[in-house]
C-alpha cells in the first residue's frame, strides 16, 4: 500500500504543480495534468474544505471510486511569488501573510511594549486568518490545506484515558490500535534525532526551558511532528534551502513540511477520481426533493471579490471546514429554514482546547539563543496533575538576536464550552464566549509557571500580549466542537436528521483533547469514513 501511496502522492504533486503553472482555479489528475475551469454542477460526493478532517474524506472517497469534488475557499499555495518563495517568513511578512487584511494579527501584539511585531500589508487572500468575535479570536488556515499550511506540526496523540473521557462513545481500542497509527503514518509524524536535539544551536531554547522545568520537579517529553527533521538536520549543516531555521512557519513553510498537499491530497488527486476547486466559498445548504444536496457557491478572486455565484448538486455532503466553518453552514441552513430537521445540537459544545501563552524572563546565563528552529518538539508533560492538569508546548519565538524569553502554548483542561448562533444581520454565526470563561485555562497555566518561576527565580514577561498582560487567553488555534459526535450527528459523523450528510472535521470534538488537536481528528475522520463507505451507498 505504501509504494502505492507514493505513487499517487508523485501524480497529485504534479497535478498541483501543473495547475498553479498555469494559473487554474480548478485542480484534478487527467493525464497527470491539472483540468481546466469546466461548467460542472454535479458531483457524487462534494467535500467542502480541505483540513484534515475533508483530506481524509477526499482520499478515501477517491479510493472507493466516487468522483468527488472538494471546494476549498483558499488559494492552491505552489506559485513563487517575486522572491522565488511560494511563503513569507514571520519576521517579514507581505501580502501573502494575512486573508484579506492591511496589517498582520499575530499572536505577539508587542516586544518591549513596542508595536514592531506586525506590519502593514496589502490586502489579498493570505494564508492565515484571525476570525474575530467579541471575546475571542480563531487562528485558522486558507489554503489548499486548511491549517496544516500553518501550524507548528506537532503531531500529538492524547493520553488514552482523556480521549476516552472526551469521547466515551468511540472504541478507544480500535483508535489507539488502528486509527492512530494510520493517521501518524499518511501524515508523516516523525520524532527529532535525540543526540542532534542535544548538541544543537537551534533547540538551545527548548533545552533551557526543559532545564527549568526540571528544577521545579517537571517533566518534559518530546513531541513529533510533521516537519521532516531529516531535512531540518541538512538545513543546519548548509546542505538544504533553509525553511524551519529561517523563521518560517505561521505563514508557512517553503520547505520541508509535509502539510496535507503533500500527504493526503496529493494521493486524492492522485486517485484521478477527486477535484480541487480553489477560491471557493459554500454559502448555503439546501436538499434536492429526489435525495442529495445543492450547494451554492461564490467563486471570488485575489481583491476579495464574487466574480460568480453558481449551485453544485451532489448526492453525499461531507463538512470539514473547521470547527467555525462547518459549524456555520449547518446553523446557517437550520436558522434559514432550508435544514430545518438538523439537531438543536447544532452549534453547542465549542471550547477552544483550553489554548493560553505565556512567556517568561531567563536570567542573562541561561540564554536561548539567537537561532531558534520553529517546529516545536518538546513540551511540558503536567497532565496528570490532578488539579491543574497541562501540557505545555515549548515553543519558538525566533527573531535573529538573543532575548531571554522562554515563550509556551498550554494546552490546560478547561471545562468551559461555548456555543455559536445564528446573526441574521450578518448572515453569519456569533459565537457566545466570554472572557470570564478562560479562567480554568489562566488558573492552570499559572499554576504550572508559578512552579517554574519559583524554583529559577524568575518573572512573567509583561510586554508581550498587550496591556501589561502575562497571559494571551484571547486567541486559540485549536478550535473544537459546534457539531459534537454523537449529539448533533450519529457516533460517526453522519448528521442526524438527514441522509448522505456528514461532519468529518474539529467540529466533532467537544471543546477539548488534551494536546494538539490534528492527529486526533485525522484518526477520527479515519474511523468514520471507514463505517460511511461501508454501510452507505454512494456514486
Amino acid at each position: 500500500m505504501t509504494s502505492h501511496l507514493t505513487r499517487r502522492q508523485l501524480l497529485g504533486v504534479a497535478a498541483l504543480q501543473t495547475a498553479a503553472a498555469l494559473g487554474f482555479t480548478r485542480i484534478g489528475l487527467s493525464s497527470a495534468a491539472a483540468v481546466q475551469p469546466t461548467a460542472a454542477d454535479y458531483a457524487p460526493a462534494v467535500v467542502i474544505g480541505s483540513g484534515y478532517g475533508a483530506a481524509v474524506a477526499a482520499l478515501r472517497l477517491g479510493e472507493a471510486g466516487v468522483r468527488t469534488l472538494v471546494l476549498e475557499m483558499g488559494r492552491l499555495w505552489d506559485t513563487p511569488g517575486p522572491d522565488g518563495k511560494i511563503f513569507c517568513s514571520t519576521g517579514a511578512p507581505d501580502q501573502r501573510s494575512m486573508w484579506f487584511r492591511t496589517r498582520t494579527e499575530a499572536p505577539l501584539a508587542t516586544f518591549l511594549w513596542l508595536d514592531v511585531v506586525n506590519k502593514d500589508i496589502n490586502s489579498y487572500p493570505g494564508v492565515l486568518d484571525r476570525v474575530r468575535y467579541a471575546e475571542m479570536s480563531v487562528f485558522v488556515g486558507r489554503g489548499v490545506g486548511g491549517g496544516s499550511l500553518v501550524n507548528g506540526g506537532m503531531a500529538v496523540t492524547p493520553p488514552r484515558p482523556y480521549f476516552s473521557e472526551v469521547l466515551p462513545q468511540v472504541d478507544a481500542a480500535e483508535m489507539y490500535g488502528t486509527y492512530f497509527p494510520l493517521a501518524r503514518r499518511m501524515l508523516g509524524v516523525n520524532t527529532v534525532d535525540p543526540a542532534w536535539f542535544e548538541s544543537t544551536e537551534w533547540y538551545r531554547f527548548s533545552r533551557i526551558s526543559r532545564k527549568h522545568a526540571q528544577n521545579a520537579g517537571l517533566k518534559t517529553v518530546f513531541v513529533p511532528n510533521v516537519y521532516d527533521f531529516g531535512y531540518m538536520q541538512r538545513e543546519a549543516a548548509g546542505q538544504a534551502t533553509r525553511s524551519a531555521l529561517a523563521g518560517e512557519v505561521i505563514y508557512g513553510n517553503n520547505h520541508g513540511k509535509r502539510s496535507l498537499d503533500k500527504t493526503y491530497l496529493a494521493a486524492a488527486l492522485g486517485t484521478g477520481n477527486v477535484t480541487i476547486e480553489t477560491m471557493s466559498r459554500a454559502r448555503g445548504i439546501r436538499p434536492e426533493p429526489g435525495g442529495g444536496y445543492v450547494l451554492t457557491v461564490e467563486r471570488t478572486d485575489t481583491a476579495g471579490r464574487v466574480v460568480e455565484t453558481k449551485e453544485i448538486g451532489c448526492k453525499q455532503l461531507f463538512l470539514g471546514a473547521g470547527s467555525i466553518g462547518s459549524t456555520e453552514l449547518l446553523l446557517r441552513a437550520r436558522e434559514k429554514g432550508t435544514l430545518p430537521g438538523l439537531s438543536t445540537e447544532v452549534g453547542k459544545g465549542w471550547g477552544h482546547n483550553g489554548n493560553v501563552m505565556t512567556g517568561r524572563a531567563n536570567h542573562i546565563w541561561d540564554t536561548v539563543g539567537a537561532n531558534q528552529a520553529t517546529m516545536p518538539t518538546l513540551g511540558i508533560d503536567d497532565w496528570a496533575n490532578p488539579t491543574n492538569p497541562v501540557f505545555a508546548e515549548i515553543a519558538p519565538l525566533p527573531m535573529g538576536f538573543e532575548h531571554w524569553i522562554s515563550l509556551y502554548l498550554a494546552i490546560t483542561k478547561n471545562p468551559e464550552r461555548g456555543s455559536f448562533s445564528y446573526d441574521a444581520a450578518t448572515d453569519s454565526a456569533r459565537l457566545n464566549w466570554t472572557r470570564s470563561q478562560n479562567q480554568p485555562s489562566v488558573k492552570a497555566a499559572k499554576s504550572l509557571f508559578d512552579r517554574v518561576n519559583r524554583a529559577n527565580v524568575t518573572i512573567y514577561r509583561y510586554d508581550l500580549f498587550g496591556g501589561n498582560k502575562t497571559f494571551a487567553d484571547d486567541f486559540t488555534y485549536h478550535p473544537l466542537g459546534g457539531c459534537v459526535l454523537g449529539r448533533a450527528t450519529d457516533n460517526y459523523g453522519r448528521a442526524k436528521g438527514y441522509s448522505g450528510l456528514y461532519v468529518t472535521d474539529g467540529a466533532l470534538v467537544p471543546g477539548s483533547i488534551g494536546v494538539n488537536p490534528f492527529v486526533t481528528i485525522t484518526a477520527l475522520a479515519e474511523r468514520n469514513m471507514t463505517r460511511i463507505l461501508a454501510e452507505d451507498p454512494s456514486g
